[in-house]
């Protein structure tokens, strides 16, 4: 028995209270865009002083929890997969910067993931979804030689392919995994007809969804994924 793991270690009163609100969070008791207790009426309840309060709010607009106005009432945050993933920012980022390996680790999760976004998005793409994708492509085209624009309406096009597959997970894992990826790759789709060929798979992969053609969908998103791998440096961006 390790004698060292049984020691009760005392939490901070900031900490306690911050666990007291999480769970009045979690048990419904404060819900969504609900008005925080004022700091007084969080003292009186819970037998703390001010520093104690204020420490423990601090620490739920951290989380995202809520969010704090000066001169106005704090509020309690819906829940969002948005908030959560959010959370996870900057330990990845520095994951994915301590060792290359990892972003190609990642690459390789993006690759299995989109591919199965792109089947449930063909077969749930409307005609409004189709034409917002087409919409985004024409956007893109207008970024032809500003790399990071360029890059930014990418991540735009995959992800308005994941927010018709009406999952919301799906959704903010797509918008946050492509952006860690963006953030820590040096483009090189300036390269002589390199963005036309992305511009062309982007259209390509649209036909396929706007005719709900699931499988037709999921080739050309694997081509053009092998494809876009193939153009991307590992070299971090600083």
């Amino acid at each position: 028995m390790d004698e060292a793991s049984d020691k009760i270690v005392r939490l901070k009163l900031s900490d306690q209270v911050f666990r007291r609100l999480r769970q009045l969070v979690a048990s419904g008791e404060l819900s969504a865009g609900d008005v925080m207790p004022s700091e007084r009426a969080l003292m009186e309840r819970f037998g703390v002083g001010r520093p104690a309060v204020r420490e423990a709010l601090q620490a739920m607009q951290n989380k995202g929890l809520i969010t704090i106005t000066h001169g106005g009432r704090s509020r309690v945050n819906a829940l969002t997969a948005g908030i959560a993933f959010n959370q996870l920012d900057d330990i990845v980022k520095l994951f994915l910067s301590s060792e290359p390996a990892n972003i190609e680790h990642l690459k390789q999760i993006r690759f299995i993931f989109e591919i199965g976004t792109v089947q449930l998005a063909a077969q749930k793409c409307t005609v409004g979804d189709a034409d917002d994708l087409a919409a985004l492509i024409e956007e893109q085209r207008g970024h032809l030689g500003d790399a990071e624009q360029f890059m930014k309406s990418d991540i735009a096009f995959h992800t308005r392919i994941a927010t018709i597959a009406a999952n919301p997970l799906i959704h903010s894992i797509t918008e946050i995994m492509l952006t860690w990826l963006f953030e820590y790759h040096s483009s090189l789709l300036l390269w002589s007809g390199r963005e036309e060929t992305t511009l062309t798979e982007h259209t390509e992969i649209l036909t396929f969804l706007r005719s709900n053609k699931d499988s037709g969908a999921i080739q050309a998103m694997q081509n053009h994924l092998n494809r876009a791998g193939k153009n991307f440096s590992s070299i971090p961006r600083v």
